[in-house]
């Protein structure tokens, strides 16, 4: 059972239902046509509690509009979830991007009885040390996290468990 939102984090997210080959360009709107087109998939690949808000959800302020790539709510947590699509390396801009559209949600669409809003940045490819630098210590509502389109082979997840047992 989910009971914070860590419990929803994972990386890398391993999004092979897609379709998508791992070596060949393909733009973010390419990338989210396939998460909706399969999103039952990819609403068990996320885990329980998940429901479908909306795809590219728009928000004004200022007279400047802004959009969310996929805008979940979770029930076992009773919060938003937003997650925002990239096909290449993460960049701080990124992170301040989705720190906008949290507290945007937070002030301005959540319920006071609710929980704060989750935003979670999918990436082709990410710098540990530019999200730890750009994030607030303590940090609890934004996350990154890599993903691959498909699985890695046999003797790379060895390598990859490895590496985490001398963590």
């Amino acid at each position: 059972m989910i009971e914070k939102p860590e419990d929803i984090f994972k990386d890398p997210y391993v999004l092979e239902f897609t379709g998508l080959p791992e070596l060949v360009t393909y733009s973010e709107t390419e990338l989210e046509n396939k998460i909706i087109d399969n999103l039952q998939k990819f609403l068990l690949e996320l885990g329980r509690g998940f429901t479908f808000v909306g795809r590219q959800v728009r928000f004004t302020f200022e007279e400047e509009h802004f959009r969310v790539d996929l805008v979940f709510y979770n029930r076992l947590l009773r919060c938003f979830v937003l997650f925002d699509l990239k096909i290449g390396q993460l960049k701080h801009q990124d992170i301040g991007q989705m720190q906008m559209y949290v507290n945007y949600y937070d002030r301005k669409v959540k319920l006071e009885d609710e929980n704060s809003t989750i935003g979670i940045i999918i990436c082709k490819d990410k710098k540990d040390a530019v999200v730890e630098m750009t994030l607030p210590k303590g940090n609890s509502q934004i996350f990154a996290s890599k993903y691959e389109t498909v699985l890695p082979s046999k003797e790379e997840l060895q390598r990859l468990l490895e590496d985490k047992n001398y963590e």
